[in-house]
Parts: structure tokens; sequence; C-alpha cells
């Protein structure tokens, strides 16, 4: 893990980073997270969302920034409806 200065920089590095892995992104399929995968996480509870993009890459939210298990993805479309990605119990 990098060490800052500063709150401010902490920011501006984890925003930096957002950018560099997110922006631009298009996504190729979505899907719960299989059984196996949340095994070989150690996540014996909840499988989330995965969002798979078309370079390879992909994200799936968790608990925590720790990893501790999968969590549930939260957002809000463009007419301002709230939506709600739940997991799914293993």
């Amino acid at each position: 893990m990098e060490m800052f200065k500063n709150k401010k920089e902490q920011a501006k590095y984890w925003m930096d980073y957002a950018h560099k892995h997110l922006v631009g992104k298009t996504i190729k399929a979505v899907g719960w997270m299989t059984e196996d995968e949340a095994t070989h996480l150690g996540w014996e509870h909840k499988r989330p969302i995965v969002i798979e993009f078309t370079d390879g890459s992909m994200v799936y939210p968790s608990m925590d920034d720790e990893g501790n298990d999968g969590g549930a993805l939260f957002g809000q479309s463009a007419d301002y409806e709230d939506l709600t990605f739940p997991v799914n119990g293993v």
C-alpha cells in the first residue's frame, strides 16, 4: 500500500486509480460470482454481481475494503431511480 503525506494526496491517488481502471470500459457481461470463485476468495456466504469488461478485466463489490465477503452494489439510473444489486447467498 502506498504511504500518503495527507488525505488529499490519498484521495488523488485513488481517484487516479479508479479513472485508469474504469473510465472508458465497455461492459461485456454481468452475472453472479460462481460458487467456485467465491470459495477461492474465502467468501462462503455471499456471491456478488460481477461486471466483466471487453478487455477481460472485471469488478465486483465487497462488503469492505479488506475483501472480507461479497457485497451489494447500489446506484442510480439516469432518471434517478434507486438501483440495488443484492448478493446471492451461497
